[in-house]
């Protein structure tokens, strides 16, 4: 994957237009974020003791940082679409959040509105990541048919799993 902007991985100094290989990206970034992201999901869901100010402390540095990651690796016009997207598609966010709630016996009417902030963008930085992986490990990112063939089964397999997540919440 060339990269967008400067970064170091290891002990090599990666600089804008770099070819990275996927793999030295993808696995770090998808553990350390289903980390960090499921830590956020369980203070914000499964938590009464967690002040809320400490929730927003804790992901928003940790969303921050990964963003500005983000920029470096994907550049500013995928960053861009990814919140654009994310705006675009609160409620599907909001029906797939809702049914892996519910798979603990949650429901995500019981919570505030402020309570969803952090796990709804840990979740939208994590579906880019899954994304890009996908146009990488495809090599669907230079290649104009591949890349087709690669967004129309991604964009497939989010609408199949938005509409479970309707049906069974």
């Amino acid at each position: 994957m060339i990269i967008k902007g400067g970064i170091k991985i290891g002990n090599k100094n990666y600089e804008a237009g770099d070819n990275v290989p996927w793999h030295s990206i993808y696995p770090f970034f998808l553990f350390h974020m289903f980390m960090f992201g499921g830590s956020g999901f369980l203070m914000a869901y499964f938590s009464k003791d967690v002040p809320v100010l400490f929730l927003f402390l804790h992901g928003g540095f940790a969303i921050f940082v990964y963003t500005i990651f983000y920029l470096a690796i994907f550049g500013l016009d995928e960053v861009k679409w990814m919140f654009i997207n994310a705006g675009l598609s609160i409620l599907a966010i909001y029906s797939q959040v809702g049914w892996l709630l519910s798979f603990f016996g949650r429901d995500i009417k019981n919570y505030p509105l402020h309570m969803h902030i952090i796990p709804f963008l840990y979740y939208t930085l994590y579906t880019f990541l899954l994304r890009q992986a996908f146009l990488d490990i495809l090599k669907a990112r230079e290649d104009e048919n591949r890349r087709s063939m690669a967004d129309k089964i991604y964009v497939s397999f989010s609408i199949g799993l938005s509409i479970i997540a309707v049906i069974y919440n």
